[in-house]
């Protein structure tokens, strides 16, 4: 790996030097880079594990429980615009002006969120974060895929699921203990004093390792794909829209975001995406069946375990702690040398898992179920996705010719964003009839009203079916030559 100087915005990216027999992720030459992206992995992980915990109080101090889930939807929703960019601006100019850009986005959007004296200020300021969050998120990935040779691949993302394990113990206990003490806005203000330290440590590791254009030199902006990205953002909103609001003109919302999302789509992704074709657009499409189902069910437990369960918030958040934990093992199984002919069958155990651990879960609707039962489905769920998202990250980078790392980079971020986009489109006219703004988080024992159980299943169960097509999907991960 070259260090002589810092690299220009006209330089090559430095070619990654094969790694001698013996060298890991922390020996000499990448140990500044790999402590660094680790960091930031680490921050996005504190918010998400804080941020999650906190949600159901701040939603309801705000009078907005009606729009719990748009304060997720947004940031889906802004994050799909952001990796698009992301992606050209990296192919075009290297991952060091969007890394940075994000991060700064990121902590604006935290900021807002946090002074917020209202329910569309608050989801403004998570839209704000979603752009941030797409910007940094497929910057890695090039950085991954520039600075790292091959065999060091999965031991880098295996590292990266480490970097949430601390975040996914101590999050929630942090984040419960400020909500209730100090109130739900320290959780977001205090969150972006962290962005100093990943900017100190990693951006200059990351402009000597994997600066400037792929190629012979700086490419234009494909603006054709920024419409398309702009149209793709514009439909997924109005979609999740009309999925809140169970009214005659909701069907003609929900057929123009669908007139602007699909072909947008289409022309973003990899060809053959939405039919599974063997290679690259299987490794697509199973990265959104996976990230999608899993995430958007993750985001109702506390809510679930708050209204439905009488638990606390701090209690709440803890039920998902382990996760981390076996997130990180699952990801750590998947980098073992001697696995690398297997990952198709460790992608089907790992969606397998992911299927059983999201519909396990609201089992805990019935209270003759322990409240454990939570943890250990999530848990189950997490060595899957462990398993499972690591896999399909390798795969991604190892299916990328070099100037088209950042292109390909942000499809499978895309695809993750739209299934989450969608399942809520699906699911949350029926959340938001049978539960919404009637659950009740003030006083110290938090209790629920009038919410009704069966507006959970109609989060789980949905995300359950969707996680079990990918377990077809896991069979045409590698191109067809390959057989």
């Amino acid at each position: 790996m070259t260090t002589a100087g810092p690299a220009t915005e006209t330089d090559p990216p430095p070619t990654p030097v094969p790694a001698r027999p013996g060298e890991g992720v922390l020996s000499r030459p990448y140990r500044p880079l790999t402590l660094g992206i680790v960091t930031v992995v680490m921050l996005i992980a504190f918010e998400a594990t804080a941020v999650g915990t906190a949600m159901p109080v701040a939603a309801d101090r705000l009078d907005g429980v009606s729009l719990y889930a748009y304060a997720f939807s947004a940031y889906f929703t802004t994050s799909l615009l952001g990796m698009v960019v992301s992606g050209q601006w990296s192919d075009r100019g290297g991952p060091l002006a969007p890394l940075a850009t994000g991060i700064g986005s990121f902590a604006t959007g935290l900021l807002l969120s946090g002074t917020a004296t209202a329910m569309w200020v608050f989801i403004l300021g998570r839209a704000v974060q979603g752009v941030g969050g797409g910007l940094v998120i497929v910057a890695l990935y090039v950085v991954v895929s520039r600075a790292y040779p091959e065999r060091l691949r999965p031991p880098v993302m295996a590292a990266f699921a480490a970097a949430w394990v601390v975040p996914s113990i101590v999050g929630p206990l942090i984040s419960g203990t400020v909500t209730e003490h100090l109130g739900w806005r320290w959780v977001f203000l205090g969150i972006p004093a962290l962005v100093v330290v990943p900017l100190a440590v990693m951006l200059p590791a990351v402009r000597r390792a994997a600066s400037g254009p792929a190629g012979e030199g700086p490419r234009p902006f494909d603006r054709h794909r920024i419409r398309l990205a702009l149209a793709l953002a514009s439909g997924a909103g109005l979609l999740q829209y009309a999925g809140q609001h169970l009214r005659w003109l909701s069907l003609a919302t929900a057929a123009l975001g669908a007139a602007l999302l699909v072909p947008a789509a289409l022309g973003l992704l990899p060809r053959g995406t939405f039919r599974a074709a063997r290679g690259l657009p299987a490794v697509v499409l199973l990265r959104g069946i996976a990230a999608g189902s899993f995430i958007y069910a993750e985001s109702f437990v506390p809510l679930m375990l708050v209204t439905q369960r009488g638990l606390s918030v701090t209690l709440a958040g803890l039920s998902l702690a382990a996760g981390g934990a076996t997130w990180a093992a699952g990801s750590f199984t998947q980098s073992r040398p001697r696995l690398e002919p297997h990952r198709e069958r460790l992608v089907r155990l790992g969606m397998t898992l992911v299927t059983l651990g999201i519909a396990t879960t609201p089992l805990v609707l019935l209270h003759a179920v322990p409240v454990w039962l939570v943890t250990a489905s999530q848990a189950t769920a997490c060595y899957g996705m462990g398993l499972t998202i690591s896999s399909t990250s390798v795969l991604l980078l190892k299916l990328s010719r070099p100037e088209e790392a950042g292109t390909n980079s942000a499809a499978p971020q895309m695809s993750d964003g739209l299934s989450s986009i969608v399942v809520l489109a699906a699911t949350g006219a029926a959340f938001a009839t049978l539960a919404g703004g009637t659950v009740s988080t003030h006083a110290a024992a938090t209790t629920a009203t009038t919410s009704h159980p069966a507006a959970f299943l109609a989060v789980f169960l949905p995300a359950a079916a969707v996680a079990l097509a990918g377990v077809a999907v896991a069979g045409r991960l590698r191109p067809a030559q390959r057989y």
